[in-house]
């Protein structure tokens, strides 16, 4: 379990390296990419479009993240309910994916994890 302060540290962290599994090599992905602490919760997303990032957790959940604390497994579950993904998306720390697409776009089309780590 993260202690407040191991949160506090992450959340300051805005782009990290996650590895996920492909969906057709089964091989591991690895990527930089942003992600949010918002609600309580760390939260990937993205512009509207596919990404692969997103099909390879669609298929396999397991996520690890590299962070400055260590790498870190975890589980990727989509979040899919329209109002907590427009309240994630109005977080004034998502102000650049809003300057990519209106917001009503991102909301049905951006993809979106949630974290939960191991």
């Amino acid at each position: 379990m993260l202690s407040d302060s191991d949160i506090q540290a992450l959340a300051a962290a805005r782009t990290i390296d996650i590895t996920t599994i492909g969906r057709r090599s089964g091989e591991p992905a690895r990527i930089e990419i942003w992600w949010f602490h918002i609600d309580g919760e760390f939260v990937i997303t993205g512009t509207p479009g596919p990404r692969d990032w997103y099909a390879n957790l669609m298929a396999d959940q397991t996520i690890t993240v590299h962070t400055p604390l260590g790498d870190l497994t975890g589980r990727a579950t989509p979040v899919t309910d329209d109002p907590t993904r427009r309240r994630v998306l109005s977080d004034p720390a998502l102000s650049w994916y809003r300057s990519q697409a209106e917001l009503d776009r991102l909301v049905a089309a951006a993809p979106m994890i949630r974290i939960r780590f191991d």
